[in-house]
């Protein structure tokens, strides 16, 4: 690939990028009332986190062991409301010693 169709290429993805974050606030002028959208719009980068994460969760190590261990780690110390700190240190910690144990 060339310069040239590099930044064709990247000034295309830019614009779209922009487009697709700049039209909503340009049509949508109004406070939005409907709850429906309201909680739709609440959850999305959750869900976009959600599916951005777990699949690296699951390719990051060499076992699907120490992968399942990790996760169910997380989960059980989110869900204890525990810190996103201590959550990914214990969860870390819990794929270091599959690993070792493996």
């Amino acid at each position: 690939m060339n310069n040239t169709q590099f930044f064709k290429y990247l000034f295309l993805m830019a614009g779209v990028t922009y487009l697709i974050r700049a039209l909503p606030f340009a049509m949508i002028t109004k406070k939005i009332k409907n709850t429906f959208v309201k909680s739709f719009l609440y959850y999305i980068p959750y869900a976009v986190l959600s599916a951005m994460t777990i699949p690296a969760v699951f390719y990051g190590t060499r076992s699907i062991y120490s992968a399942l261990a990790g996760l169910l780690v997380a989960v059980i110390f989110s869900i204890r409301d525990k810190s996103l700190t201590t959550v990914a240190i214990l969860s870390c910690a819990a794929v270091f010693v599959v690993e070792l144990m493996l």
